[in-house]
């Protein structure tokens, strides 16, 4: 199944998921996370085997789920030197939230180098955000 993270506690370890076919809210255990707790944020997109609880439905072998990059040809549309036709705005590049921004960035710089420190990744993340905020590529609510 998939869903949306409403709301995960990392300090307590649990949370919900919102299902995408509306049914009742699932929970959601950091028992059963297949990556790196802190991953896991409100608004995120997650797939999840969906089991019985004590107290109704849960979430087992939650995995985020990944946007897929967008082709080298759609990055530039938007700039001066690529002007567009009719057809072009229809390939424009997604926008995305800050949030899942912030987590992309994340991974990316984890994967990239696995000695930063968490105070170095929120400082890399926060001035990335802002600059992709000032070149209108996510979000700036």
């Amino acid at each position: 199944m998939t869903g949306k993270i409403l709301r995960f506690d990392e300090v307590r370890g649990y949370g919900f998921i919102a299902p995408d076919e509306g049914d009742e809210d699932v929970f959601m255990h950091a028992n059963d996370l297949l990556e790196e707790k802190y991953l896991y944020q409100s608004g995120r997109r997650v797939e999840y085997f969906l089991e019985s609880g004590d107290k109704g439905p849960k979430a087992g072998e939650i995995r985020l789920v990944r946007q897929a990059a967008a082709p080298a040809s759609r990055v530039l549309r938007n700039s001066a030197a690529a002007p567009q036709t009719e057809h072009d705005e229809e390939a424009d590049c997604d926008i995305l939230t800050a949030l899942d921004f912030q987590s992309e960035v994340t991974e990316a710089l984890i994967e990239a180098d696995g000695t930063l420190t968490a105070a170095q990744l929120q400082h890399v993340r926060q001035r990335l955000l802002r600059l992709a905020q000032a070149h209108g590529w996510v979000d700036s609510v």
